[in-house]
């Protein structure tokens, strides 16, 4: 069940009215029951396998807070981690090692026939996973008491609006919001709603139009020159951030619906001037999880510059692999683990340097510049997440840096390889005119406010009552947008891409 699809806009109408009209002492186990269908509607039998990551964690985090032996307590944490790790690597990864380690022994001539296992990748296991080792870890440094409650513990690990790909919340911030009692408010139920189209608005009217002509190049590489290469790796970066912010949106809006506020996922990434800004603004559930349990364990950056690189690099090799078991995501993490230490070791010399000739590198026209200069920057590493296998992007990488041209010819050839028409450019530069419109007004920011179509007495003493009137056709543009999109795609619904992951 996409969130896309005619049956969730069925589902949540439904699952939101029952909430509101149960007594609070019977909506967990409503909510629960709603999470179990929406996740058994991809495949009923991985409900056996979430379960019991859920009754694991459970059990561990209650023994590990009981003894008092903190020997007992470490051994309980290990197994906790190698049985949900083990358990997220068989079901994503085993393929892939088993295949690259074939690949390697087939190096020295042993010529061993490459086998696989038919392993169904569970939706949204790396998600969960995370999520419930935050718990158990957490429960073991101290930093709160386990949830005894089995329904709530259940209800936190499969909550539906945020379960098959995030944000990855954490317990301390999400089992007290499940536990309280809500009450329904005018206020919150907008809010969601506003969000939620967002969202919709991002996924059907800016990525999957510009997923449209990204497919179109990487469907024919050969027919493609470098402006088109270059046009379907910017068109992806777009593509990636509205479809993954329209699903933390949709998430984001449902969820507040029901008076329950997720963690920010995203803070307008593209106008950072840094890859290390810019993975403080992207994904940011999973940056900071990465940062908490495992670059602070290594060391942080508390002992030398040699050794915050290499955690670095085996952070962002790590994250790479989250992505998906593929070599593509793994050397990705590693190009985003290069540009970090290349910031850390000249970034602030560079910056001296500029002072000392008088340069304001954050007026404006620099920043902006800046800003531009990070999007190219990125280009590549974005067709290289793309790509199917490191050899297609060899091809890329080629055709991108010499496949050069110009005059006629070489746009008509560029917008042919991306099956672009005339129409379709101009659809495509609606669309991103309106994200523009929509990135401008701001996401939602890190405190938590609305900085995107604020509530009415925030509008009204803070934006003043012309920008409340505005935000009513910006809704309305939105709601057309979302709705006529959607209808076009009724015959073949584009899946969010991180329902891979």
């Amino acid at each position: 069940m996409n969130f896309n699809s005619l049956e969730f806009l069925i589902f949540l109408p439904v699952v939101l009215a029952v909430f509101w009209l149960l007594p609070h002492k019977f909506r967990w186990a409503w909510l629960l029951a709603a999470s179990y269908y929406f996740y058994m509607s991809w495949n009923a039998w991985l409900i056996f396998l979430i379960l019991g990551t859920t009754l694991c964690s459970y059990g561990a985090a209650i023994a590990i807070d009981r003894t008092k032996n903190v020997k007992i307590k470490k051994l309980l944490l290990a197994l906790t981690i190698i049985v949900c790790l083990g358990t997220l690597v068989f079901f994503k990864y085993f393929n892939f090692l088993l295949k690259s380690a074939i690949d390697f022994l087939n190096l020295f001539s042993m010529n061993i026939q490459s086998v696989s296992l038919d392993i169904i990748l569970p939706v949204g296991i790396s998600f969960y996973t995370f999520q419930t080792l935050s718990y158990v870890i957490d429960v073991y440094r101290g930093k709160f008491a386990p949830e005894y409650h089995f329904g709530y513990y259940a209800l936190f690990v499969s909550y539906f609006p945020q379960l098959v790909a995030g944000p990855i919340e954490r317990p301390d911030k999400l089992l007290p919001q499940l536990r309280k009692e809500q009450f329904i408010s005018s206020d919150d139920f907008a809010a969601g709603l506003r969000i939620l189209l967002t969202g919709f608005f991002r996924k059907c009217v800016v990525a999957d139009v510009c997923g449209l002509y990204v497919n179109s190049v990487f469907a024919d590489i050969g027919a493609a020159n470098s402006l088109a290469v270059a046009i379907a790796g910017a068109l992806f970066l777009v593509q990636i951030y509205c479809d993954f912010a329209g699903y933390s949106e949709i998430a984001t809006g449902a969820a507040r619906m029901m008076g329950v506020r997720l963690t920010t996922n995203f803070d307008r990434p593209f106008l950072s001037v840094s890859v290390t800004e810019f993975f403080r603004r992207w994904h940011i559930t999973l940056s900071k999880w990465f940062a908490d349990y495992l670059y602070i364990p290594l060391g942080g950056s508390r002992k030398g510059k040699a050794r915050k690189i290499l955690n670095n690099f085996i952070v962002f090799g790590l994250c790479g692999l989250w992505h998906g078991a593929n070599w593509t995501y793994f050397f990705w993490g590693i190009a985003m683990a290069v540009f970090i230490s290349a910031e850390n070791l000249f970034g602030k010399p560079l910056k001296e340097f500029l002072k000392r000739r008088g340069a304001d590198i954050e007026s404006p026209p620099i920043r902006l510049a800046r800003q531009m200069l990070l999007f190219v920057a990125l280009v590549p590493t974005a067709l290289l997440f793309r790509s199917a296998s490191l050899a297609e992007y060899g091809r890329l990488f080629i055709k991108l840096f010499s496949d050069f041209g110009f005059g006629a010819d070489y746009f008509t050839a560029a917008f042919s390889a991306l099956d672009m028409s005339p129409v379709g450019a101009a659809e495509l530069l609606c669309a991103l005119v309106c994200m523009a419109m929509v990135y401008n007004f701001g996401e939602f920011g890190k405190d938590g406010r609305e900085e995107l179509f604020p509530l009415s007495e925030q509008t009204a003493y803070s934006r003043g009552i012309f920008a409340q009137r505005y935000s009513v056709y910006v809704y309305i543009v939105l709601a057309i947008g979302a709705c006529w999109l959607y209808l076009l795609s009724l015959g073949g619904v584009s899946e969010f891409t991180y329902f891979q992951f």
